[in-house]
C-alpha cells in the first residue's frame, strides 16, 4: 500500500514548510517504517532516548554497509561515507571517546571565547560591504554564508590567499544529495590541501587548531596520520552549513514575526535566548541518521540490526509534549521554560562546535537587526527557495531590503 509518510514528504509544500507533516507524524506515525526499511522517529522523548542509546550506532563501517544496501542515492553516498575516514562523528565507543578527547584539547572553550572580538569585526565588515552596495542584499550569500567560512579559516590558520579556494570547496560540499562523483573529487582536492597544511604545521608551535592537533600527535596521543587528516577535514567543514543556516533561518523567522524583531531590536540582552528559540523554531539540522547495531524496541516496534533510523530533530523541536505552543515564535521562551531543544544533538555525539555556532549566530543576528533599519523581505515568502536535502533546512537565498 502507499506509504503516507513518504507521500507527505514528497508533496510540493514539504520543503517550504515540513512542520505540519511532522505534527501529523507525531500524532499518527511516531515510529514509522518505510517500505524500504528505513525508520523515522519524530517525538522528542523517543529521539532524545535514541541519541543516547549506544545500540543506535554512528560507526562508519556499519553506516556504509547500511547505505550501500539501499538503492539509488544512498548507495552512492556510501562511497563518500567510506572515504571520509574515521573521526569522532562516525565512530562508537571506545574510539569515539579517544578521538573526542584529543579534539577537546585543541577545540577549547578558551579558544572559542578568544574569537568573540574577531567575530564582531567580521560581522561588521560584511555588513559594511552590504550597506555600501545599496539598500538590498542577499543575507545568505552576502552575510550568513561568508561569516562561518571566514571564522573557520582563522581558527585553523588557513592563509588569506587560500580562503577563496576553501570557500569554493565549502560551497561544492554544501549539498551531498547532488553529484557524488563531483563531491568526491572536491573531497580529494581538499584532503590534498589539508595534508600540505598538516606537514607545514608539524612542530611549528602555532596557536591554530591544526598546529594543536599535530602537537597532540607528537606527544604520542594515539592519533594516526589518517585520523589526523580526517579529523581536520571534519572540523573545518562541520560548522559551515549549520551556522550559515542557523543565521539565515533565524533572520527569516524574525522577518516573518515583526513583533519579535522589534523586541530583539529594543533589548539586545535577549540575543542569547533569541538564538536558542530561533534554532528551535526552524532547526538547521532537521535529521540525524543512525544505524541499528543491536535490535531495539520502540513502542512495540523492533528496529532490527542493520536498519537505518532517521531521528527527526526538526519534529522534536515542535513537539507539544515538550514545548508549550511550539508553533509560536517567542524569543523570551527561555526565560519562562527550561525545556531544551535538540538543535545540536544529545548524548555522546553532542555537537562539539555548538558554542562557536551560538557565538556567531548571537553576534550576527543581533548586529544585523540593529544596523539594518526597516529590515524586511524583498520578495514574497512563497518565492523563497529552499534546498531539497531532507537532512537540513537551508534557504538558497534571503533577499532583503532596508
Amino acid at each position: 500500500p502507499p506509504d503516507p509518510v513518504a507521500a507527505a514528504m514528497a508533496a510540493p509544500g514539504f520543503v517550504r514548510d515540513p512542520y505540519p507533516v511532522y505534527a501529523a507524524m507525531r500524532r499518527e506515525h511516531p515510529v514509522h517504517r518505510t517500505p524500504h526499511g528505513v525508520w523515522y522517529l519524530s517525538r522528542y522523548a523517543d529521539v532524545e532516548a535514541a541519541l543516547a542509546d549506544l545500540r543506535l550506532s554512528n560507526d562508519r563501517d556499519r553506516m556504509t554497509d547500511a547505505l550501500a544496501a539501499r538503492d539509488g542515492g544512498l548507495r552512492a553516498l556510501s562511497r563518500l561515507t567510506e572515504r571520509l575516514g574515521r573521526v569522532m562523528t562516525n565512530t562508537d565507543p571506545p574510539d569515539h571517546a579517544r578521538l573526542r578527547g584529543l579534539v577537546n584539547k585543541a577545540f577549547t572553550a578558551r579558544r572559542v571565547e578568544q574569537l568573540r572580538g574577531r567575530v564582531q569585526e567580521i560581522v561588521d565588515d560584511l555588513l559594511d560591504a552590504a550597506l555600501a552596495r545599496g539598500s538590498q542584499a542577499d543575507l545568505v550569500a552576502d552575510f550568513a554564508g561568508p561569516l562561518p567560512v571566514t571564522v573557520v579559516c582563522e581558527l585553523f590558520g588557513i592563509p588569506v590567499e587560500d580562503r577563496e579556494s576553501v570557500a569554493g570547496w565549502f560551497r561544492s560540499l554544501g549539498d551531498l544529495t547532488g553529484d557524488i562523483d563531483q563531491a568526491e573529487a572536491v573531497v580529494i582536492r581538499f584532503e590534498e590541501y589539508l595534508t600540505g597544511l598538516i606537514h607545514a604545521r608539524r612542530g611549528s608551535g602555532g596557536d591554530d587548531i591544526i598546529s594543536a592537533l599535530t602537537a597532540a600527535q607528537a606527544r604520542g596521543d594515539r592519533l594516526t596520520d589518517d585520523e589526523l587528516l580526517s579529523t581536520c577535514f571534519m572540523l573545518v567543514t562541520a560548522g559551515d552549513q549549520t551556522t550559515t543556516h542557523l543565521i539565515g533561518n533565524g533572520l527569516l523567522a524574525l522577518l516573518r514575526h515583526p513583533d519579535q524583531l522589534a523586541l530583539l531590536r529594543g533589548d539586545p540582552s535577549l540575543a542569547p535566548a533569541a538564538v536558542e528559540e530561533l534554532a528551535r523554531y526552524d532547526t538547521p539540522t532537521q535529521a540525524i541518521i543512525r544505524v541499528v547495531a543491536e535490535d531495539v524496541a520502540f513502542h512495540g516496534h523492533t528496529l532490527a540490526t542493520g536498519d537505518l533510523v532517521y531521528l527527526l530533530l526538526g519534529s522534536t523541536n515542535r513537539d507539544d509534549e515538550r514545548f508549550r505552543e511550539p508553533d509560536r515564535l517567542d524569543i523570551t521562551r527561555g526565560r519562562q521554560s527550561r525545556a531544551r531543544a535538540l538543535v545540536f544533538g544529545h548524548g555522546p555525539h553532542f555537537c562539539l562546535g555548538a558554542p562557536l555556532a551560538r557565538l556567531q549566530a548571537r553576534i550576527a543576528i543581533d548586529t544585523a537587526v540593529r544596523r539594518m533599519p526597516d529590515l524586511r523581505l524583498a520578495a514574497p515568502e512563497h518565492e523563497l527557495a529552499w534546498h531539497t536535502n531532507p537532512l537540513q533546512r537551508r534557504l538558497r537565498a534571503l533577499p532583503v531590503t532596508y
